[in-house]
């Protein structure tokens, strides 16, 4: 079955279930293409939350799916590949919070959008990468508790005179991480007139070698307000794809060509025509879990 096929009918399926369909920047060109939103996991999310589907498709990982179902308990919210799983957010524990409030009673925990309900449930507050400083910046205690990428809390202490505990210690984005300061030098010297922007998940050698640090959403907009023409972009490589469509006159090169999520990879259109089929792959968030990461999520929309 070609693409066109299966297009067709996750076009027709869509209309039937009064479903949306969302893919998050990273995902593959031929989902993107079909979605009906693109953008970063929270973003996607509270675009959500104002559709009037009663079926929410969320190409993306799985604390992404959470999320969304947390904003609209009262949808249906499915995810195409249950193996669509964020490493960097398993490697989060609710023992790890437990652990760090008990060293340092006085803190708040900020934790970041990319953990699963259960961690968030156990929050002060939750951030982005493109709202961390901010919230950070914006809570009560002096120390604070953050987790779980140690890249990102990085550059967060950065720009906060607050002491910032990572959660867990080693806490990283696998397909940022390996993104390394070689990389982006050989980039350059093939592109030397191109800016390089990358996200805050990176190590803090690439950021401190860039000459923007943003959010997926971020990035996309820096350089479509830039006068460059040319970019290196840090970051999961699927973003290049939308970036070439929406500004065709620019040129954008991957920082590295590894830098690919292969879990986000494994979601497929015949996934998510099976999904929409179906109406598989349920995403389920327990009540009161539900309940508290909701109220972590909305203290972040109060600050921001």
């Amino acid at each position: 079955m070609d693409y066109s096929v299966i297009s067709s009918k996750i076009r027709k399926l869509k209309k039937e279930r009064n479903a949306v369909i969302l893919a998050h920047n990273y995902q593959r060109p031929e989902v993107q293409d079909l979605a009906d939103f693109i953008g970063d996991s929270y973003g996607l999310s509270r675009q959500a939350a104002e559709t009037k589907a009663d079926v929410i498709v969320f190409c993306g990982v799985d604390f992404m799916a959470e999320t969304a179902k947390i904003l609209n308990p009262e949808k249906t919210v499915l995810i195409p590949a249950l193996e669509a799983l964020c490493p960097m957010a398993m490697l989060l524990t609710s023992n790890h919070i437990v652990e760090a409030r008990k060293r340092y009673p006085g803190a708040e925990v900020v934790l970041y959008v990319n953990t699963h309900a259960e961690q968030k449930a156990l929050a002060d507050c939750v951030c982005t990468s493109g709202n961390a400083v901010e919230v950070v910046n914006a809570m009560g205690s002096d120390t604070v508790i953050f987790g779980p990428d140690v890249n990102l809390a990085h550059y967060v202490q950065r720009r906060s005179v607050k002491k910032i505990v990572p959660v867990p210690e080693k806490g990283i984005c696998y397909t940022h991480h390996q993104i390394t300061l070689k990389d982006v030098e050989l980039a350059r010297k093939k592109h030397p007139n191109a800016k390089l922007v990358v996200h805050p998940e990176v190590p803090p050698e690439v950021q401190e070698a860039a000459d923007s640090i943003a959010s997926t959403t971020g990035i996309i907009e820096y350089c479509r307000k830039s006068g460059a023409k040319e970019f290196i972009i840090g970051t999961e490589k699927g973003i290049l794809y939308r970036m070439g469509k929406d500004m065709p006159g620019k040129k954008f090169y991957p920082a590295s060509e590894m830098a690919v999520c292969a879990t986000m990879k494994t979601i497929t259109l015949e996934k998510v025509l099976y999904s929409l089929e179906t109406l598989q792959n349920r995403i389920e968030v327990p009540g009161e879990v539900a309940e508290k990461a909701g109220k972590a999520l909305q203290r972040m929309l109060e600050i921001t």
